[in-house]
């Protein structure tokens, strides 16, 4: 196995799920405050998980989001 390119392979893809992600949580927020769904001060629980079917790898992670 090529370590540098397994590295640099796995650092595109939380590259591309950090911005991805990033993009959809901010969408979805500025949606919800103009629906009057969201005030614009709450704090909003997280969730997300990472799978590779082929590992078995199922890992959750949750955090939260503060919006103030």
């Amino acid at each position: 196995m090529n370590e540098e390119a397994f590295n640099l392979s796995i650092r595109k893809f939380l590259k591309k799920v950090g911005v991805g992600s990033q993009h959809e949580i901010e969408q979805a927020v500025y949606k919800a405050i103009e629906d009057g769904q969201l005030k614009g001060t709450e704090t909003l629980p997280t969730h997300m998980t990472l799978e590779i079917g082929e590992l078995s790898l199922k890992v959750d992670f949750d955090g939260k989001v503060e919006l103030e």
